[in-house]
């Protein structure tokens, strides 16, 4: 059965996700068949093993017996070749036999019988019956071991080649989605359908498919073969272990509150927890520590309190479930012995039965945990499956025209640019605007004006409603996405670091010599930085390594630096260097952008005056565009802005 407390993820449509999963694995059709009839045929020979059993303890049993029938009495007593004193000494030593008389004092009565006659009635045991069925037995068990294992081996090519085949897929979808859906997604969230998700599927599957096959034909199999072999006895096994079962589930639906209020109290404390010690120098300024370990004593005793009673009716489930099993033991040890007693059953039969009544109690809690694991494998599946169906970017297989980086010139033009991410909220309404080769255009305007949204729509992330937007002529629609990435350098103001050196995040995805790193490097004044380091440009860095969002900025900047593209879009790039910093990276763009066209996003309104066309947006529109000094005097919209910045 499900662990106590064990959170089971559900699946929203168990039946329509398990179909979808099923039908993905087909190619391995053929493997799961083979899989599923070995754990079938392992099953069904453990369930004939056990009868087998029963007759290798009859022979063995009867062979212990001395051989005193009446008939074999009868044949001593009339035997002419037993001398007369040796029947009456005989005659003498079975009449002085207590017919109570314990197994080892007959054979101590046996002992003193003479050799004629004890020749006669010696315990002989078949051996050659208990070599063959011993010999059988192995087999079956060996055989039956080999079908496990070779289900398992199966089954574990199966899923792992299907989980490593989904992620491949996954990865693939990514590639092929529009951003639309990334913003609309957590990056935690799409991480973990990669991960957790498909680790899920291809793990529970694994251990459930098989296992649910096998514990219901141990099941089924082992009440046909209990009721075939002794009806009695397989009622009573029966009748205990559901008696056991019955007070089991009594137990767990009466302590099921204490698990979920346990939860509830630890996710209370957790909470708790994460919001002091992230706030903790208000806490300390505010003199706030007595009040707040008054409230972490009082989370953490209800906690305490719910805590010990579910660990403690958690810890009384395992002795339970093997008093279950030993109750069906019981029961049948009881009843076959006055089975065995009055000579309806052999003695074999209760072996086989003690066998039985484990066949029949140990699946029942594997069929629910199997049960269990397939609601996780079908949940994952739908996360899974829902991101693989998800509607991806316009296909651009028929799209021939192609732009030659060392053609461009390097003139965009938007024209009368319609878009909105939904269809009532309109975010750039009517948008033109013509922008010359070579030149340094900013774009300003408050938040929500769509100033990142035009760049997006630049670098094609979004297909854009109406309008045009084209560049040296010929329209993005006209265009692959890749082929105008090409065109672009684009710094943002999130910054990105792989795990790696600096050199190779610096010249992520191209090609360029040290020298030329280094030369980046120097014109965003991060050189000084990189040469503190033991390493240089070998030195391990990652986006959670102890270097400041400042030097990050430059990391990425000085990436861009060295990619030989006509264009440059720079959003928010300097929001997280100091003011000399940025002084100076400003320069270095100077010099970076002489003979591109290059796009600025910048709330800092001082880091543009020398732009040579300024486009100020608001609510979606161009109002106001031209030179820092034209639009100051026109006392517009942007001077209003820009004075806002100096404004205590």
């Amino acid at each position: 059965m499900p662990r106590p407390g064990s959170r089971i993820e559900k699946s929203k449509d168990f039946k329509g996700s398990m179909k979808k999963l099923f039908t993905s694995l087909k190619r391995w059709y053929a493997l799961i068949v083979i899989a599923l009839l070995l754990a079938f045929l392992s099953a069904i020979i453990a369930l004939i093993a056990p009868n087998k059993l029963s007759d290798l303890t009859d022979y063995i049993t009867e062979g212990l017996k001395p051989n005193i029938s009446e008939t074999v009495v009868e044949e001593i007593m009339y035997s002419d070749e037993i001398p007369l004193e040796d029947k009456q000494k005989m005659q003498e030593i079975m009449a002085s036999i207590d017919p109570n008389a314990k197994t080892e004092e007959l054979f101590k009565a046996m002992d003193k019988l003479p050799k004629s006659i004890y020749d006669k009635i010696k315990p002989t045991m078949n051996m050659q019956k208990v070599k063959q069925i011993s010999l059988l037995l192995a087999i079956l068990y060996i055989v039956s071991s080999l079908f496990a294992y070779f289900e398992q081996i199966i089954m574990a090519y199966v899923t792992n080649n299907y989980s490593k085949d989904l992620r491949k897929k996954i990865t693939d979808k990514i590639n092929t989605l529009p951003l639309k859906y990334f913003d609309n997604h957590e990056a935690g969230d799409i991480l973990s359908r990669v991960t957790n998700d498909v680790d899920s599927i291809g793990m529970n599957l694994n251990q459930s498919l098989a296992t649910l096959i096998t514990s219901v034909t141990l099941f089924l199999g082992s009440i046909i073969m209990m009721f075939y072999t002794n009806w009695i006895m397989a009622i009573t096994g029966i009748v205990a272990s559901l008696l056991g079962f019955a007070f089991m589930a009594i137990i767990l639906s009466k302590s099921q509150k204490y698990f979920v209020e346990r939860q509830e109290k630890l996710g209370a404390l957790n909470g708790y927890i994460e919001e002091i010690y992230s706030g903790h120098n208000v806490v300390y300024t505010y003199n706030g520590e007595k009040e707040t370990n008054k409230n972490f004593d009082k989370l953490n005793h209800d906690l305490f309190k719910c805590s010990r009673m579910s660990q403690f009716l958690s810890g009384i489930m395992p002795p339970f479930m093997g008093f279950v099993g030993n109750l069906g033991y019981v029961a049948v040890c009881v009843v076959g012995a006055l089975l065995t007693m009055n000579d309806i059953i052999s003695f074999g039969v209760i072996v086989a039965f003690m066998i039985y009544i484990r066949m029949f109690t140990n699946p029942l809690n594997q069929i629910a945990q199997a049960a269990t694991s397939m609601q996780s494998v079908a949940a994952a599946a739908e996360r899974v499956f829902s991101f693989t169906n998800e509607k991806e970017q316009n296909d651009e297989s028929g799209i021939e025209k192609k732009l030659n980086i060392d053609d461009i010139k390097g003139n965009i033009e938007f024209h009368n640019v319609k878009f909105s991410y939904d269809k009532e909220r309109p975010i750039i309404k009517n948008f033109s605007a013509n922008i010359k080769e070579g030149q340094k255009v900013a774009i300003v305007g408050p938040t929500g004006a769509g100033k990142t949204t035009m760049v997006n729509l630049l670098m094609k992330f979004y297909d854009i409603d109406d309008g045009e937007i084209l560049i040296d002529g010929i329209s993005t629609k006209d265009l692959t996405r890749e082929n105008i990435h090409d065109l672009f350098v684009m710094v943002l103001q999130d910054t990105w670091l792989f795990d790696g050196t600096i050199e190779e995040n610096i010249k992520y995805n191209n090609k360029a010599s040290e020298e030329e790193i280094w030369k980046a490097c120097q014109t965003v004044g991060i050189d000084h930085f990189i040469k503190t380091l033991p390493g240089g440009l070998k030195s391990k860095v990652g986006d959670q390594e102890n270097i400041s969002s400042g030097e990050k900025q430059l990391l990425t900047i000085a990436r861009g630096m060295i990619k030989n593209s006509p264009f440059l879009i720079l959003d928010e790039a300097t929001s997280n260097v100091d003011t000399r910093t940025e002084e100076l990276v400003q320069k270095a763009m100077d010099k970076l952008i002489k003979g591109k066209t290059s796009f600025i996003i910048a709330h800092r309104l001082s880091t543009i005056k020398n732009s040579d066309l300024i486009l100020v947006m608001n609510e979606g529109n161009i109002i106001e565009q031209g030179t820092h000094e034209e639009l100051m005097n026109k006392k517009g919209f942007y001077y209003d802005l820009y004075n806002s910045q100096f404004e205590l």
